[in-house]
């Protein structure tokens, strides 16, 4: 939820942005004419029908600017996003690369399959893991998917503690073997 507030707040700021550069650039370019400009301007001073919406907009972009500043200020000491558990000994947190990089491990075991890519994420019931690969095409590819999700469960499971609600496995190709030519011996 907060991602999305966030994200129209920064299409409404950069509307506003983009508004006011455009004005910038025709006043600077003089395709606006002064006298315009000026008049526009006064109006800000003398008539409140001009003047409150320009406190209302400008307000509502020191709000979003001040927004936008804590959530970098904030991010940047941030730490890598991680799964933390607690024992009796005290917390444990293990990174995300480093749940991925054992699913890659535990799906490596699985015969018939090259190029592995992992993400995982973390939910209510447990981690999800994601594993795309390419696969020989010469294996049954539900055996050796179904395999790969039982070892990367099980795996996973042992190694970290943390429960995995499920293993997807994507297929995206077959390995392509080079074409292999006979020499002729004459």
């Amino acid at each position: 939820m907060g991602k999305i507030v966030d994200r129209l707040l920064l299409l409404i700021y950069s509307l506003i942005v983009f508004a006011a550069s455009i004005i910038v650039l025709f006043t600077a370019c003089s395709w606006i004419p002064r006298t315009q400009a000026e008049q526009v301007l006064g109006n800000f001073y003398v008539e409140k029908n001009y003047a409150y919406p320009g406190i209302i907009v400008s307000l509502i972009v020191l709000l979003i600017s001040i927004r936008f500043l804590i959530i970098a200020l904030r991010r940047s000491r941030s730490q890598a996003p991680s799964i933390d558990q607690r024992t009796d000994f005290g917390d444990i947190r293990i990174s995300m690369e480093t749940v991925e990089n054992l699913s890659l491990k535990a799906a490596g075991r699985t015969k018939g399959v090259k190029d592995l890519r992992a993400r995982v994420k973390v939910n209510q019931s447990g981690l999800e893991i994601t594993i795309r690969t390419v696969v020989d095409g010469e294996s049954s590819i539900p055996e050796l998917t179904e395999d790969m999700q039982s070892t990367v469960k099980s795996y996973i499971e042992d190694i970290t503690g943390i429960p995995v609600a499920s293993v997807t496995v994507f297929v995206a190709n077959i390995v392509q073997s080079a074409p292999t030519f006979k020499s002729r011996v004459e």
